[in-house]
């Protein structure tokens, strides 16, 4: 086909510029608009030249059109007279196939036209998309051209290939060929494929599929049938034998399973290693078939499971070990026939492995109530347990609802365990009964009582037990067994608590959960009141782990109603004032929240009228809770915040962090992130919310505590994005601070071997047994195994006892068993048993799990020794000196007493005695304890108790805590500055050095600072004031010198060039120097001093700079050149950026004219003179090449204006397009008219030509 050139305004543009090249010819006035002749505004097109003929290429204006490429492609293909399959139309268009090619271009969205040719044929042209195309190409072969059809036979296993998946290589393969391709149905016999279409399609189509199976021909399958009961000889025993063909032939080898009744072994793969394949399956075959025989043996149906083995292991051991296959009967069938197929010299050994694996085991049952299953079984097991412990191989299996119980395992044992249980149950049989009454489900939770307290006491009362169905099973049947005077006595008992509850009425209340302890007050002090008011009304509020609002209450109609309308009054009280909110507040700033005795905590509380609760000291919670009404709990929230902001000395942080992996990195409900908070001293890491797509986490707290969270939580990061996992784990609850161990320790060495990261659960997490253990692959695997051993062994409970002194029961009792409850809580739940007071005996019972236990004896032995080596020592320190040594509520003393595992007494307070609140002077360490060391007063002296050792080590860490004071000499000039601004220096060395900094007031006029605290302290705070002196000092000798002024004289008109563009030049030498300078302002009567402020040297240097510039400017030029001012636009650029480069090459200053300048079209070009020279000559070359294209533009614009701009031309006057010598204009034409259908018809439209036209004879 002939390539199609396309006008666009492009190339039309592009013609009329080479049009407008041309000289203006003719006697037409230079002021009119030139008009075109009709050959240069239509040129002909060129002339065709021969293939090889260069001549022959596109000249003159249309050379200068380019081909557009377009996704729409046209195909034009030929259909012969012979092979038409309408061939008497009438007149051509017409009939069926204009009808057909209708059609088609309605399905597939093609255009499609058809032309006669003179021999008959009709050639056909498609114009479309791609798959358009060949879609419409298809039909028209189809339903324009006569059919041929031809048939090709290929193997019938090729079929499938030719079809493809889903049927995809067949329907390619008709749309490429234009063919109609019918395959046979897979249960049709025949072997050949059907094709119809164009004879061309027909072999296209016929060479493809020849192909596809040409391709096929060169693999092989074989099927090759042999009896069933030879696949395990040819399989071998663990598929040895088939797997030792496979790999030495190549070929595939299918064998059918056992349950599946198939004979025939498949086998795929090249021809020649089937081929060997297949001999060697039949070989094994005939083999086998001609040298074995069977035998048939009976076995219980029961026992057959054991011969067969876990996944039929004990038929494959038979088999490899003697040679011989065992055919099982299916476990459908009733059959307990077995038959053994092999060499008959090898059959008897198998037979006897047969009934050896068959007698193995045994199974028996004993008949039981089903009732008294669990009285059997005994409390937690023990019955049973006994049993299995003694015969670890019996498996004992109860069966709720029947009253069998299966024993399995070894015949001796089962026999054994069988005279065991039957013993038990006539045991039973004759010492228990049982009942079961009836009573309505909603009565069972008050029957079972709050905490199963009810149900309970009637079972420890009457020693019976109560089984009461759980809501889930719909059952009113409630069971009581035991002893047969106890079980009527309960029975009585529960009919009694049903009948009264019948007579009750119960209300349900909706109250929120969060507001249950404060109807229910500390101590239960305002529910009492309400119970108290109504006596005959019971109470019952949810428990907290249900997280439920339903309120019960319980009793007679009227007190009910009248309780109901009371509560109500009391919720609404309490939700006007239950508005919390929730503040972080570090740690260390709580005492300054609370205040001296509490001073600015109640006076928040008392001025904004809330509640305010702050965490103990001992928690770990920096969480200040507010509650009140929310105007005032805001009030409150916003002073505590300001106390906070005034204090804290703390760094912020940001981590950038891709936001992919900030949920790993928070991990489940924020473990991860929140271990990661605690292991850093608490600081606060602050994500970013969800979807936000920002990677920024914020750190804050304090500095050290913050640049290590930051490190870990990179490192955290890095192990996520390279190979990170995470496995869970579960362990009883009590044994997490065993796991933990002290101070960490045991979790720590996990951690340091295994470099995995092990999160045990929050206090508020509903999994309390879950541990979460985070990492890479290899290290989670190794901690996950570690802490299963852990927990195995503390799962291995038992019991142990230990000798103890009575005189040292009270000590392990006393505080509520407070030191039992530590070693429990310390050794994974250990129960700790010491005989009952009045009880002469000195056993004591541990319980637990065994390394729980062992750790646990130890810590009691270590207690026991410290007991025994106990001392009581006196320590004396003046009373005026107590409160500072106990701090804040106790804390320095509690730590003492922790640390030294002693006991201290403080004596009681003399009020009698004056006290003098001198701290000690100049640091004259106890001076008052040598004064009172020979007459020590009793309120002076404080009792320690405890080992010797640990006592004089708490007496030595008590006298270190008590206060003395030094006085340092510091210049009164230099005060101001250590106080800082509003006390902020003088807080922030006391907070680092916890001591107190007295400074003199300004009236005293003097050089002593005063500190008090501890003396470990007071060293490092007098170093720290002498050391902020020496900078002082050394800050006011360096302001001095840095005064320097230095005065220069330059030019004014100089000065611009010197601060520079945006100043961007006089920073720059601001900053390499180091100096202030200042510009003259206007006004001034000095415009030409310069000043410079700083270090003399500076100043100089400083100065040589400006004058190296001024020397620079001294030497340039400006000269002044005249470009169009139509140009000014093209060189300066957009947005400057093209005058700039320029500028920036030649190292000049180029300036333009404003608007509405006397001479817009003169520039002013400055620098040195041969830059200059080099920046004018290139504006100019510049200005000539942009006015090429302004009259360029100007004359396009006098062809593409139209009529309506030309202010000129009256708007009457316009001609339209017009053009010279036009064929219309020779003598005997007219001008065509645009609105005849004649000459200008519509396509499809049949017009009788009336008479000659100028264009020509019309051709159709």
């Amino acid at each position: 086909m002939s390539s199609v050139a396309v006008l666009t305004p492009e190339s039309f543009a592009e013609h009329r510029s080479g049009l407008g090249d041309q000289e203006t010819r003719g006697g037409v006035p230079e002021d009119e608009a030139y008009i075109p002749t009709y050959l240069e505004a239509f040129p002909p097109l060129p002339e065709k030249g021969t293939p090889g003929d260069k001549s022959g290429e596109p000249i003159g204006a249309w050379s200068k059109i380019r081909p557009i490429k377009s996704s729409v492609i046209t195909q034009v293909f030929h259909v012969p007279l012979e092979e038409r399959r309408y061939k008497d139309n009438s007149q051509f268009g017409e009939g069926e196939e204009a009808k057909v090619c209708l059609d088609i271009m309605q399905k597939t969205g093609a255009h499609i036209e058809l032309s006669l040719a003179k021999d008959q044929g009709l050639s056909i042209m498609v114009t479309g998309k791609l798959d358009s195309v060949m879609k419409a190409r298809k039909e028209i072969v189809a339903r324009l051209q006569t059919q041929a059809s031809a048939t090709v036979t290929i193997p019938k296993e090729h079929h499938r290939f030719v079809i493809g998946k889903n049927g995809e290589k067949l329907q390619e393969l008709e749309l490429k060929t234009a063919t109609k391709i019918n395959i046979p149905r897979p249960d049709d016999p025949s072997n050949q494929i059907k094709i119809t279409g164009t004879k061309e399609g027909i072999e296209k189509s016929r060479h493809e599929i020849l192909l596809i199976s040409a391709e096929q021909d060169k693999r092989a399958v074989e099927r090759i049938n042999l009896e069933k009961v030879f696949h395990p000889f040819i399989a071998g025993a663990y598929n040895k034998v088939v797997q030792e063909i496979m790999q030495e032939t190549g070929a595939r080898i299918n064998i059918p399973p056992p349950s599946i009744n198939k004979d025939e072994i498949f086998i795929t793969g090249e021809k020649e290693p089937v081929a060997q394949a297949g001999t060697r399956i039949r070989k094994i075959y005939e083999e086998k078939k001609r040298k074995t025989t069977t035998i048939s043996v009976e076995v219980k149906k029961s026992q057959h499971k054991y011969i067969i083995g876990p996944k039929g292991n004990t038929l494959q051991e038979i088999l490899d070990m003697t040679g011989v296959s065992v055919e099982m009967p299916s476990l459908e069938s009733s059959s307990e026939t077995i038959i053994l197929r092999g060499e008959p010299d090898k059959l008897g050994p198998a037979l006897t492995q047969v009934y050896a694996k068959a007698k193995s085991v045994m199974v028996a049952e004993v008949t039981a109530p089903a009732w008294l299953h669990r009285f059997i079984i005994g409390k937690k097991g023990q019955n049973i347990g006994r049993i299995t412990q003694q015969l670890p191989k019996v498996h004992i299996e109860f069966t709720d609802g029947d009253e069998k119980i299966t024993l399995e395992g070894p015949t001796e044992e089962v026999e054994i365990a069988q005279t065991q249980i039957q013993d038990i149950i006539n045991d039973l049989l004759t010492r228990m009964d049982y009942t079961e009454i009836t009573v309505e489900q909603k009565y069972h939770r008050h029957l079972i009582g709050k905490n199963g307290a009810n149900i309970n006491r009637i079972k420890e009362q009457y020693k019976v037990s109560v089984r009461i169905p759980p809501d889930n099973e719909k059952s009113n049947l409630i069971r009581i067994e035991g002893e047969p005077q106890g079980v009527q006595l309960a029975k009585k008992e529960l009919l009694e608590m049903a009948v009264r509850m019948e007579n009750e009425r119960t209300k349900d209340l909706i109250i929120e959960q969060r507001l249950h302890r404060s109807i229910i007050g500390q101590k239960g002090e305002k529910i009492k009141e309400v119970r108290d008011k109504f006596p005959e009304v019971i109470i019952n509020f949810p428990d907290p782990v249900q997280k439920s609002d339903i309120v019960q209450l319980r009793g007679p109609k009227n007190e009910v109603e009248k309780c109901g309308k009371f509560l109500q009054k009391v919720i609404a009280d309490l939700i006007e004032n239950s508005y919390s909110v929730s503040i972080p507040i570090f740690k260390q700033f709580h005492k300054n929240i609370i205040g001296k005795g509490g001073a600015n905590i109640k006076k928040i509380r008392e001025e904004t009228n809330t509640k305010i609760d702050l965490p103990t000291e001992n928690s770990n919670s920096e969480v200040i809770l507010i509650t009140g009404k929310k105007a005032n709990c805001e009030a409150a929230r916003d002073r505590i915040l300001a106390i906070q902001r005034e204090l804290a000395n703390i760094k912020e942080v940001d981590v950038l962090i891709p936001a992919k992996l900030h949920n790993s990195l928070i991990g489940a409900k924020g473990r991860l992130v929140r271990s990661l908070m605690e292991e850093c001293g608490g600081v606060h890491i602050h994500f970013p919310s969800e979807g936000s797509g920002s990677d920024k986490v914020t750190i804050r707290g304090p500095v050290e505590e913050v640049e290590k969270a930051r490190k870990q939580l990179l490192q955290l990061a890095e192990e996520k994005q390279i190979n990170n996992c995470t496995v869970e784990l579960h362990a009883k609850p009590e044994y997490h601070k065993f796991l933990i161990g002290r101070g960490g320790g045991n979790i720590r060495r996990v951690r340091d071997r295994t470099g995995a990261r092990i999160i045990f659960p929050a206090a508020d997490d509903r999994d309390q047994e879950l541990i979460t253990i985070v990492g890479k692959e290899e290290a989670i695997k190794q901690a996950h195994k570690e802490l299963e051993i852990l927990i195995k062994n503390l799962d291995n409970v038992i019991e142990d006892l230990m000798i103890v002194d009575p005189k040292y029961h009270r000590h392990f009792v006393a505080r509520r068993g407070q030191v039992l409850r530590e070693i429990a809580e310390e050794y994974g739940g250990v129960t700790v048993s010491f005989p009952r007071t009045g009880v002469q005996s000195d056993r004591v019972v541990l319980k637990g799990a065994k390394d729980c236990v062992e750790a646990a004896k130890r810590r009691i032995q270590e207690i026991i020794g410290d007991l025994e080596a106990q001392v009581t020592l006196e320590c004396v320190i003046p009373q005026r000196f107590h409160r500072a040594v106990m701090g804040l509520k106790g804390s320095k003393v509690q730590q003492i007493t922790r640390d030294y595992d002693v006991q201290i007494k403080f004596p009681e307070r003399d009020e009698s005695q004056g006290l003098d609140l001198h701290p000690q002077e100049n640091g004259d360490l106890n001076s008052d304890l040598r004064e009172t060391e020979h007459v020590p007063r009793k309120c002076d002296v404080i009792v320690i108790s405890g080992r010797k050792e640990k006592c004089e080590g708490a007496r030595e860490a008590l006298l270190a805590l008590v206060p003395v004071t030094v006085d340092v000499e510091v210049p009164f000039d230099l005060h101001r500055y250590i106080i800082g601004q509003k006390g902020s220096g003088i807080r922030k060395m006391m907070e680092e050095y916890e001591v107190n900094i007295a400074v003199p007031p300004p009236e005293h006029q003097s050089d002593l600072i005063k500190i008090t605290g501890l003396a470990v302290n007071l060293e490092r705070a007098r170093a720290g004031i002498l050391e902020r002196v020496r900078e002082l000092q050394a800050e006011q000798e360096d302001r001095a010198l840095r005064g320097f002024k230095l005065i220069m004289s330059v030019d004014p008109k100089y000065h611009p060039k010197i601060i520079g563009r945006k100043g961007a030049v006089i920073s720059q030498i601001r900053k390499d120097h180091d100096v202030n300078i200042q510009f003259p302002d206007k006004g001034d009567e000095n415009q030409d001093m310069i000043s410079i402020t700083g270090y003399e040297r500076n100043t100089e240097s400083a100065k040589d700079a400006i004058m190296k510039i001024v020397a620079d400017l001294e030497e340039m030029v400006s000269e002044d050149i005249n470009l169009d001012h139509r140009v000014h636009a093209r060189i300066i650029g957009g947005r400057g950026k093209a005058i700039r480069k320029i500028m920036e090459e030649f190292k000049v200053d180029i300036r333009f004219p404003p608007p509405g300048s006397d001479d817009p079209n003169r520039v002013t070009v400055t620098g040195l003179p041969e830059h200059v020279d080099n920046a004018i000559d290139h504006l100019l070359n510049l200005e000539e090449e942009y006015m090429m294209a302004i009259v360029e533009s100007e004359t396009m614009a006098a062809y593409m204006k139209p009529p309506s701009r030309l202010e000129e031309e009256p708007r009457g006057s316009t001609r339209g397009f017009v053009v010279r010598d036009a064929p219309w204009n020779a003598p005997g034409n007219k001008a065509p008219d645009v609105s005849s259908a004649e000459d200008f018809p519509m396509f499809g439209t049949v017009v009788t030509p009336r008479q000659a036209s100028a264009w020509g004879p019309k051709k159709f």
